[in-house]
């Protein structure tokens, strides 16, 4: 199939090349869109008993827990007890636009004592902003955000808008600094593989069109559902990284094919029969990864799925479609305007299996127990620190140290712990349209006092049949201590005709993560069921897919343990400039999607070359020594693109950002190196023939069903187009 669509995309080459531009110039053109459709949150369970006791609490506040919370700090000599002080204030309140604000709440109106400061200096002003969505109320935001600025007095501005707000202008800043850094470093790179400004431009370019066309599809899936801001953050990280990666190996295999002497034709077909399939195969299996988020009901999911599989998906298709149109186009001026070391390099070709990568399997393969087991046991105690990390929702500390908006809920938390939003939100719901017994409230209130982890409960507010109070934990808000706090709240008896619901951050976090562990098991199967079906079709054993799936889960693991020690456990953290915190679940099931797709995706690329050589009747040793020869300088040129593309967010604003930054460095640096050039050839001698086999039945099913290669009958060992082909790809 893959080869017959080689013969299509030369002939058609020019029809393909318009249409794809043509698609996604103007997709991504009308894609810039959804910069203004994107919201924050969705990191909650929706049919959680936290989010519906929250629910219910915000109607029943009716806006006092506000949109919008303002800390003004009194100017040193005065309190906020001051007439001028507080007339300064309040005239400034009064001025904020109708259209914007529904309601104002300020200490200067109500003189209500939770709203002043213990020490007098500070006092709060709570704002309500109109508007039906998170997006409405943000226009709203923008429009009065300026006027909450009173010269010379102090003004921090907390609450959720605003926290959303920074986080939105910085996610927008990273993307463009992430792409404005990596694409001259990657174009570099590619110049220093290739050789040629020719070939090393052809993926930077298949790259750019496939974050465009994601962009447009992002836009397009924004009209009928919520999408979070970091999707496209993801969309960018993964379509230009992996369509750059995908580039690479098909400019490569096609640059190989033209060396060994052969017609366009015949190299475009060649090409898309081989390195197409394993695009198109790696593609899918990180499609399917990513398509296992769509099962949590969280929509920073659903919107990191959508995000990651419009990335993905576009990469292959420009890959397969425009990028062999092109080939087809340029035939052998593919190497034109080549580097100094490229033509150096063309007057003494070295074959590949002769060269460092296949000295290394050799060297590998001698002493496979002494290269394996060590490697196993560290990548064993890496992650191990894994074991014992926490989980939380994003707080004010995904911000760096010192942003507006991270002073202001630090400043909230410190001085105002009720008014935080950091408390446990208790929701008594009375039967009947009537609202519980006063009395009863009152003992309620006090054996919710007694509860260990609890330092104070208060009232907040009662409307109708609801009543809603807060208790304040101690310590960290997703610490354990907090966490069983919530469980033996829920555990108490409500007052008799009244319902208990229990909501706040911490209560969110864990109805978040029981529905992240209910969905997990089905997700990892999923991923593991597709991943070990497809690669038997694709490679015909039963043991390759197994201990891809074992070799995938290692490197994860590890990667999560070096992040736990750093980003949770605090251990490097300031040399990082992080802030230690709880692990964000949505983004490791994320990151766990994509570094497994993308172990898959090399363990493809170099199965792939080892299977074809197997093929061709080599022994087990011959195949591992010419797959990682044939292999090993792609996948270490395209894992270090991609370290390029997505380590730019290492240095992002945001610590959520920087995480996954971080630890798609961490995994890809490991996957690439130290398991598929060590670990995985160390593996294929001890399996030694056991690695190639599968039972008669499953074997006769491979061969019916299975994803073949596409191509020529095998070239006889030691012919002239067989040799030409391996002293083209040594000077590849």
């Amino acid at each position: 199939m893959f080869a017959r669509w080689g013969v299509t995309a030369f002939r058609g080459r020019w029809a393909i090349l318009i249409t794809v531009l043509v698609i996604t110039i103007a997709g991504g053109v009308w894609g810039t869109g959804v910069f203004g459709k994107l919201g924050q949150g969705g990191y909650e369970d929706p049919n959680s008993e936290a989010v519906l006791a929250n629910e219910l609490a915000e109607e029943a506040l009716n806006g006092q827990a506000g949109d919008v919370i303002v800390v003004y700090t009194a100017p040193d000599g005065s309190d906020v007890d001051d007439p001028e002080f507080g007339t300064r204030v309040t005239d400034a309140l009064e001025e904020l636009p109708s259209d914007a604000v529904t309601n104002v709440t300020s200490y200067w109106q109500t003189m209500a004592p939770q709203l002043r400061g213990e020490d007098g200096q500070r006092a709060l002003a709570i704002v309500g902003l109109a508007g039906e969505d998170a997006n409405a109320k943000m226009d709203s935001y923008d429009e009065i955000k300026d006027l909450l600025d009173i010269e010379g007095v102090r003004g921090d501005v907390a609450g959720g808008i605003p926290m959303e707000h920074s986080i939105e202008e910085r996610a927008q800043q990273d993307l463009i600094r992430a792409e404005v850094v990596s694409l001259p470093i990657v174009l570099v790179l590619l110049l220093v593989v290739f050789g040629g400004v020719v070939a090393a431009a052809l993926p930077v370019i298949v790259g750019g069109l496939a974050v465009f066309g994601a962009l447009g599809l992002l836009h397009l899936i924004s009209l009928f559902t919520d999408v979070n801001v970091f999707a496209v953050n993801v969309a960018s990280l993964l379509g230009l990284g992996l369509a750059i990666d995908y580039g690479l190996f098909v400019v490569g295999r096609f640059r190989e094919e033209i060396a060994a002497g052969r017609s366009t034709a015949d190299s475009v077909r060649r090409t898309i029969g081989t390195a197409g399939r394993t695009v198109a195969f790696s593609a899918t299996l990180l499609i399917i990864a990513l398509a296992g988020l769509m099962l949590f009901p969280q929509e920073f999911l659903k919107s990191l799925a959508y995000g990651g599989m419009s990335a993905v998906g576009f990469a292959a298709v420009v890959s397969l479609t425009l990028l062999p149109a092109m080939l087809a186009l340029l035939g052998p001026k593919v190497d034109a305007l080549p580097m100094p070391w490229r033509r150096r390099a063309a007057r003494g070709p070295q074959r590949p299996e002769r060269d460092g990568w296949g000295r290394l399997a050799d060297r590998v393969m001698r002493r496979p127990t002494l290269v394996a087991v060590p490697i196993v046991v560290g990548l064993v105690l890496l992650g191990a620190p894994f074991l014992s990390t926490q989980f939380g929702q994003p707080d004010e500390r995904i911000l760096p140290e010192g942003d507006e908006a991270r002073v202001a809920v630090e400043t909230l938390k410190e001085d105002f712990p009720f008014t935080s939003g950091d408390g446990i939100e208790i929701v008594l719901h009375g039967e009947g349209g009537t609202p519980p017994d006063e009395a009863a409230i009152g003992q309620f209130v006090a054996q919710v006092d007694e509860v260990d982890g609890i330092e104070g409960v208060q009232p907040s507010g009662a409307a109708d049949d609801v009543v809603v109070l807060t208790a304040q934990p101690t310590g960290d808000t997703f610490g354990g201590e907090a966490n069983q706090a919530v469980r033996d709240i829920r555990a108490l008896e409500p007052p008799a005709g009244a319902t208990l619901l229990v909501g706040g951050m911490t209560a969110l976090n864990l109805d978040s993560l029981d529905a992240v562990g209910q969905q997990l098991p089905w997700m990892a199967l999923l991923i593991i069921g597709a991943t070990v079906v497809l690669m038997f079709l694709a490679f015909g054993s039963v043991l390759l897919p197994i201990k891809a799936v074992l070799l995938s889960v290692l490197s994860l693991s590890a990667t999560f343990g070096v992040l736990t020690w750093v980003f949770v456990d605090g251990h490097g953290a300031g040399l990082l400039g992080v802030t230690p915190m709880p692990m964000e679940a949505g983004i490791v099931v994320l990151m766990a999607a994509v570094v497994f797709g993308l172990s898959t995706d090399y363990e493809v690329f170099l199965l792939s070359r080892m299977v074809e050589a197997r093929s061709y009747g080599a022994t087990t040793e011959e195949a591992v020594r010419t797959g990682l020869a044939r292999t090993g300088r792609v996948i270490t040129a395209a894992a270090l693109l991609l370290i390029v593309v997505t380590g730019a967010f290492a240095f992002s604003g945001l610590q959520m950002m920087r995480f996954i930054g971080v630890g798609m460095i961490l995994a890809l640096a490991l996957d690439a190196t130290i398991v598929r050039m060590l670990l995985v050839p160390a593996l294929m001698k001890l399996l030694g023939n056991a690695g190639w086999w599968a039972p008669g039945p499953l074997r006769r099913l491979q061969q019916r069903v299975g994803i073949h290669e596409g191509g020529d009958e095998p070239e006889p060992a030691g012919s002239r187009a067989a040799e030409r082909r391996a002293e083209g790809a040594g000077t590849a």
